[in-house]
């Protein structure tokens, strides 16, 4: 009796333990993470990427680093922006950073699957997961995500988390933000993504370590073109632009002011030219002349004693 009595105490100062273990991790959530101050700068080192440093350190890929290049909102595509935007988290601007509706669907599919597979995560959720915590899946992880992400809310406004996510979001092994993306798939900037390129890098967010958006993967082709169909529809995307931008350039070029070679006259400049030159051959006047400086009584300057001003100019 003694000795149950013993291992019952035992039980509950380990249950007492383990609580206040628990309250302290998901307390730290509250203080210890400076959300406000990214209001005035951009996140380093990220949790995510800390993470995939050791992963590599523990496979022996030492030689692997984390390609991350930050860039503001303004250097990024629309394209690119409205893409993830419909991928990931079409009620973005209305939320206060959870969606209910899309979490209570991913429960539905969690539990018919048997496992965690489907988050419902928004934009908010998962720049809080990518900055201060791990990819792993428990209860007291998605607590601590669920605390950041009020945090992230209340403390930025919703340009500035679009901003960070963009930059801090994972897009394959080690290639964090959209500026790395683009160059490492596309090769070119964020800036420069088309349409369909924007909507091929958001359709992979959910797995990048298995989608590659420059791949031919069938899923991924069905996915962006349905991205890119909705950014057809609510006239983000005007096909008919985009299929002239690709067009090979055509007709005069540009007049630039600089010195142009004889016969390589911009259009306006050239017909300009030809019609001052029909003018003075039908005046008499050589078109290859030189016109004459104006005379001083042409100008009704005087130029001194003996030379009186023009007529028409003392008329005046």
């Amino acid at each position: 009796m003694d000795l149950l009595k013993k291992w019952f105490r035992f039980l509950v100062i380990g249950l007492l333990l383990f609580a206040g273990a628990v309250i302290v991790y998901i307390s730290t959530a509250f203080y210890y993470d400076d959300v406000a101050a990214l209001q005035r700068k951009n996140p380093g080192k990220t949790a995510f990427m800390t993470h995939r440093e050791i992963e590599w350190e523990f496979k022996g890929l030492k030689n692997r680093k984390i390609q991350h290049v930050y860039v503001p909102l303004s250097k990024i595509s629309p394209y690119a922006a409205k893409a993830v935007l419909i991928a990931e988290d079409d009620k973005f601007y209305s939320h206060e950073g959870f969606d209910f509706e899309a979490m209570q669907k991913a429960i539905e599919k969690d539990i018919k699957l048997g496992k965690l597979k489907y988050g419902g995560s928004t934009i908010s959720q998962q720049l809080a997961k990518n900055l201060f915590l791990s990819p792993t899946k428990n209860p007291l992880r998605k607590i601590k995500e669920a605390i950041l992400t009020w945090r992230i809310e209340n403390n930025l406004s919703k340009r500035r988390i679009l901003e960070l996510y963009l930059n801090v979001a994972e897009w394959g092994d080690g290639v964090f933000g959209i500026e790395a993306a683009s160059r490492h798939y596309f090769g070119k900037s964020a800036a420069e993504l088309a349409p369909m390129e924007a909507a091929r890098l958001a359709v992979v967010l959910p797995n990048p370590l298995k989608l590659n958006p420059a791949g031919t993967s069938k899923y991924v082709e069905k996915r962006a073109e349905i991205v890119y169909g909705i950014m057809v529809k609510r006239g983000i995307v005007i096909e008919e632009y985009e299929d002239i931008m690709k067009t090979p350039p055509d007709g005069p070029p540009a007049d630039t002011g600089a010195p142009r070679p004889p016969g390589q006259t911009s259009g306006a400049v050239d017909m300009a030219e030809k019609k001052d030159a029909a003018q003075q051959t039908a005046d008499g006047t050589p078109s290859d002349a030189k016109q004459a400086p104006p005379s001083a009584s042409a100008t009704g300057e005087d130029k001194g004693p003996g030379h009186a001003p023009s007529p028409l100019v003392q008329g005046k």
